[in-house]
């Protein structure tokens, strides 16, 4: 009988013939995630495939990368995208807490999730890296949640925690009856360069750094590197179990100490007003009615006042244990996340939506 150590083993002997000279394909390359890992691949000696919509910013995008263009809710552009490629890193997904479109966020996470994964089978990928999501999980308030605590599908839950859920079950389904040869990693709440859109997390800290924040409500999450993440991709590309799930997670900490945090960094006064979550429901309300009008993603909302009635604090010790995986401390994070945020204040004409926000 082989013990899990042996298992282990045997992967990391596995992992030696991987080739890195060959085409590794990343769906939403142009992202956060998607263009940290793209650039870990690069400098892991990989060729690099991005996968990316016509419209979609070209900042993560290294000259030497090949591009191709396309959706991942179109078939046959994927399928394009797939071909030649060993291994593919399905990234792409709209990843917020509120969206105008419930319909359009569930076409992309899940039937686009659905058509990478059958164009990966019918191109004979040898492995495919699936960009899950902590939000597939079930935290409670008796200790940091694993990978064994499910968020089932019935569960009241926002649009973007179902469309993982339901991403993430197409998956595992597809390696069980079909042989999808996927390992799924669970990321937690990311910071570092290049949050473009920005993800639920960079808003806090740009919110922090407008002066918008001058209160908080009584949570916690865990944040990691972006730059820790990708890595954790690659991990989990060499030495990850298929059909397993692997938590990528940095540090648990409290939402008034990560705030206390960014104040210390830029030298600024933290917030020291608790509210309650109750009273806040009218005004998120309010929010989103008003985000429908102006077209805008309003920072607080429904969803992410019910998310934080829980901390989101995660163990991401099997990674650790099994993929060799590490993150820095928390404070980098942060640092280089408020740098890049304040370069692009400065920077002349900035990257569209964050130098709107920070000015």
């Amino acid at each position: 009988m082989t013990t899990a150590d042996d298992e282990i083993e045997g992967a990391r002997r596995d992992a030696r013939g991987l080739a890195s000279g060959d085409i590794a394909l990343v769906t939403g390359a142009s992202g956060f995630i998607g263009g940290a890992v793209a650039r870990a691949l690069h400098e892991a000696g990989f060729r690099v495939r991005a996968f990316m919509r016509s419209t979609s910013p070209r900042v993560h995008i290294k000259d030497d990368y090949e591009v191709a263009v396309g959706d991942v809710t179109d078939p046959v552009s994927v399928r394009e995208a797939v071909r030649g490629a060993r291994y593919v890193f399905h990234v792409a997904a709209d990843y917020r807490l509120w969206t105008p479109d419930p319909a359009k966020m569930l076409r992309t996470n899940v039937e686009g999730t659905r058509i990478v994964m059958e164009e990966a089978l019918r191109a004979g990928v040898e492995r495919v890296v699936h960009t899950s999501s902590v939000a597939t999980l079930a935290p409670n308030r008796e200790g940091l949640c694993d990978e064994t605590q499910r968020m089932s599908c019935q569960a009241r839950v926002g649009t973007y925690k179902r469309s993982k859920i339901l991403g993430e079950r197409l998956v595992e389904e597809m390696i069980l009856r079909q042989g999808l040869p996927a390992v799924i990693v669970n990321p937690t709440a990311p910071l570092g360069s290049g949050d473009l859109r920005p993800t639920p997390t960079g808003r806090i800290i740009l919110e922090s750094l407008r002066g918008n924040m001058p209160a908080f409500v009584d949570t916690g999450l865990d944040v990691v590197h972006v730059d820790d993440v990708a890595k954790g991709h690659l991990a989990a590309l060499r030495l990850g179990r298929i059909g397993e799930r692997y938590i990528l997670g940095g540090e648990n900490i409290d939402l008034a100490s990560l705030l206390g945090e960014i104040a210390r960094l830029t030298g600024r006064k933290p917030p020291t007003v608790r509210l309650p979550r109750a009273p806040l429901v009218p005004l998120a309300f309010l929010n989103e009615c008003l985000a429908r009008i102006v077209d805008r993603e309003p920072f607080l909302n429904l969803e992410g006042l019910r998310l934080a009635a829980t901390p989101m604090f995660f163990d991401d010790s099997k990674a650790r244990r099994e993929l060799g995986y590490q993150s820095r401390p928390l404070g980098e994070a942060l640092a280089d996340a408020i740098d890049w945020f304040l370069r692009v204040e400065h920077s002349v004409g900035g990257h569209g939506g964050v130098a709107s926000r920070l000015r």
